[in-house]
């Protein structure tokens, strides 16, 4: 998500932080900012009353050079910077990074959430704390503060130890300018060495023009730098030895994590994406969905009489899962439109509908009409997009963010499994409150979703398998995908990510449906890729997929672990691990978005940007 960089050495700090930055500008963000030390080589150069100099500003690095041009800051060999990306609190100056205690002493900026920030605030409030901002980053150098007795390093392993969530943080003090802190906790952060100076940041692209050396972070480990050297500790104050990392990319490489394409980047990053869209909405003690930025009572919820999803592309494909899973568990009618034709319908919305708005950017034009057709009517509206601030997050009456952070590549890969993950979260939720689930099923979905990074993961492991696949895949004009009940939904969504990036020509059936007309298509050698994860479906799949074997076809299968019977009459089949069948969505689509990935590259497409696409259609 956002971007972190420090520096402690012989240079201009703010040239560093800045240079820095602008190599981080790929990850996206909505503001930026910097700190430095005036000087750090002794506290007695710090400001006369102890605070450092801070420019931030909502908007790109070019509006920040400006603000710095405008009031430069003195030249300094110690400071910290920082790209946001919105999680808590909107888009604006005072919300950008760094932020610092209201002294000004401890200085900090954040990657991840902090997921207990609202109790912390309370309590600091209560100690006399005073906040300025609507980030969860605020109170840690609130905290740092609370705890500091003249040790800046003991101050901030207490802090930390009463943070939950997921944080890489940075953190400097004219208390003590001649160090910089970083804690690693479930966020990325490395270490860069050099002669003389030492820098911190959230990728190795930021200072990959200085620096080849490094050191990752791993969990729950601190770096106290200098600019002579950098000692490692966990957070107990342990030593930890470190094996330095050599790196041999080249600047977009980096970027690129090592990855060829931003696509197969983020398609890696989604094991990370369903852990953080997961992170502070589920007590895993009591059993319960947690989503405090839905501000819907149980009268309220009980009241609705039937749902409408709004979405397009891949957004109305996760809206199809949400459809299913809100039915089942919530027993709402839910009608699931592609929102450019919602509008038009003239549709049966009022203030007993809740409307579920679902768009990556937050700024689909479609979609955006379409939640202002239902709001007009009286409908209450939820929207489930990426980007805080957005024009959709500002419009609903409810937002439900997905941490998927930045997402580059056209095609959507991560966006789309954290979409699934919120659309699951939700449906429990108003399952709830509405008391239709039986308890003991929800406690047994919430112990699988716990599980899902780990088997996502564990699906990833199979790419060199998609990959081989795909070289054949590369030589169809034409492909069938096939499913049903969820399986037909990410039917949709495998079909979408073939043609859009490889630009072979795809199209996915509701399997019941061969039979009337699309079974015409069908002979000798035509590819079907056949989803086969539903257990209560299984039989049926079978029959279809034995039907298009009779006629000759070429059958892709993704089946369950240990389904033989399946995997006996297909050309290939690929297994899904042992999952419950109402999350197997989530762990579906990542072979059929490698699939589509490998086939581009063998076909020499251009994976990230294909032709005649852009990643936020903001126009109708």
């Amino acid at each position: 998500m956002c971007g972190i960089v420090g520096y402690i050495g012989e240079r201009n700090a703010v040239d560093v932080l800045v240079d820095s930055l602008k190599r981080l500008e790929y990850r996206g963000y909505d503001s930026a900012g910097v700190a430095v030390c005036p000087d750090g080589r002794s506290a007695h150069a710090a400001h006369a009353d102890g605070r450092v100099d801070i420019r931030k500003t909502a908007g790109r690095l070019s509006r920040l050079e400006d603000v710095l041009r405008q009031e430069p800051l003195a030249p300094a060999p110690v400071g910290i910077g920082h790209t946001r990306w919105a999680t808590h609190g909107r888009p604006a100056d005072h919300n950008a990074h760094p932020h610092t205690d209201e002294n000004q002493e401890f200085i900090v900026v954040h990657n991840g959430i902090i997921e207990n920030f609202a109790q912390l605030k309370r309590w600091l409030a209560e100690q006399g704390h005073v906040f300025q901002t609507e980030t969860d980053t605020e109170v840690v150098p609130h905290l740092i503060r609370h705890f500091y007795r003249g040790d800046l390093v003991a101050a901030v392993r207490e802090a930390v130890a009463h943070l939950k969530g997921a944080y890489a943080l940075g953190i400097m003090s004219p208390r003590e300018p001649d160090k910089l802190i970083a804690v690693k906790q479930a966020s990325p952060l490395i270490i860069g060495l050099g002669e003389g100076e030492n820098f911190i940041a959230s990728d190795i692209p930021a200072v990959l023009q200085y620096t080849r050396r490094f050191y990752v972070l791993d969990e729950g480990e601190m770096a106290i730098l200098t600019r002579d050297g950098v000692q490692v500790t966990d957070l107990t104050g342990r030593p930890v030895e470190k094996k330095v990392t050599e790196v041999t990319w080249n600047a977009e490489q980096a970027e690129k994590g090592g990855f060829p394409h931003f696509m197969l980047k983020e398609i890696f990053e989604q094991p990370r994406a369903i852990l953080d869209t997961m992170r502070g909405r589920i007590d895993w003690e009591h059993g319960r969905v947690v989503l405090d930025e839905v501000a819907l009572t149980p009268d309220q919820v009980r009241r609705f009489e039937k749902v409408a999803v709004v979405a397009c592309g891949t957004a109305h494909h996760a809206g199809l899962v949400g459809k299913a899973l809100i039915e089942r568990w919530a027993r709402l009618p839910v009608e699931a439109d592609v929102a450019s034709e919602f509008r038009y319908r003239n549709p049966l919305v009022d203030d007993r509908t809740l409307v579920l708005v679902i768009s990556q950017s937050g700024e689909t034009a479609d979609t955006l009409a379409g939640l202002r057709e239902a709001k007009a009517r009286g409908a209450r509206i939820v929207a489930v997009t990426n980007v805080v601030g957005s024009s959709v997050a500002r419009e609903a009456d409810d937002v439900i963010y997905t941490w998927a952070g930045p997402e580059i590549a056209v095609a959507s890969t991560k966006a789309y499994v954290t979409q699934l993950v919120a659309l699951t979260l939700l449906a429990l939720y108003l399952a709830q409150f509405r008391g239709t689930m039986d308890v003991a099923e929800r406690h047994a979905v919430l112990r699988e979703l716990k599980l899902l990074p780990r088997k996502a993961e564990a699906m990833l492991a199979r790419a060199g398998r998609m990959e081989a696949l795909a070289r054949e895949v590369s030589r169809w004009h034409d492909a069938f995908f096939i499913g049903r009940g969820l399986d037909y939904a990410v039917a949709m969504e495998g079909q979408l990510k073939l043609k859009e990036i490889s630009y072979i020509h795809a199209e996915a059936y509701a399997a019941g449906e061969l039979k009337h007309g699309t079974l015409a298509l069908v002979d000798e050698g035509v590819p079907v890729v056949a989803l086969a994860t539903q257990p209560a479906l299984r039989e049926k799949m079978l029959s279809n997929i034995i039907e298009v074997k009779a006629r000759g076809a070429r059958v892709f299968a993704l089946i369950r672990e240990g389904d033989v019977e399946v995997a006996a009459h297909v050309d290939e089949a690929l297994t899904l691990p042992s999952v419950h069948p109402c999350l197997a969505p989530v762990l579906a689509v990542i072979p059929l978005q490698l699939l589509a990935y490998y086939a581009a590259v063998a076909r020499g497409t251009d994976v990230d940007k294909p032709r005649n696409l852009a990643k936020s259609v903001t126009v109708e």
